[in-house]
């Protein structure tokens, strides 16, 4: 009897781990509000309202890559879909997507209301 406790016990805990090891790796749905930079400049220059064209020049000329910066919780975060994210260059949007660490896969972007 105790050696079938015993069994069971550990497949159950091998269950779980399983679970818990599949489960990593996804990312969660959400929204990120923040300013459209280049990974050359990030949070340096995404709050200044002219830098729209430096960070599309960056992209273009210094193979940098579009950013999202967000002021509330100081990250940078890569961006997958860079035709999108070129579109509001230097702007203050919201990006909803996957979030992975400090990656977004982009659903939408869209412009956000500066507070």
């Amino acid at each position: 009897m105790t050696k079938r406790v015993l069994i069971l016990a550990v497949a159950l805990a091998f269950a779980v781990a399983l679970g818990a090891a599949a489960g990593q790796g996804k990312g969660k749905e959400g929204t990120v509000t923040g300013w459209i930079s280049d990974s050359h400049c990030a949070a340096s220059g995404a709050p200044k309202p002219d830098h729209g064209g430096c960070a599309t020049s960056c992209v273009k000329n210094r193979n940098a890559k579009y950013v999202l910066y967000s002021p509330s919780d100081k990250k940078v975060y890569s961006l997958d879909a860079q035709d999108k994210a070129g579109e509001h260059s230097g702007k203050h949007v919201k990006v909803s997507g996957t979030v992975e660490g400090d990656a977004i896969k982009v659903k939408s972007i869209e412009a956000a209301e500066q507070k």
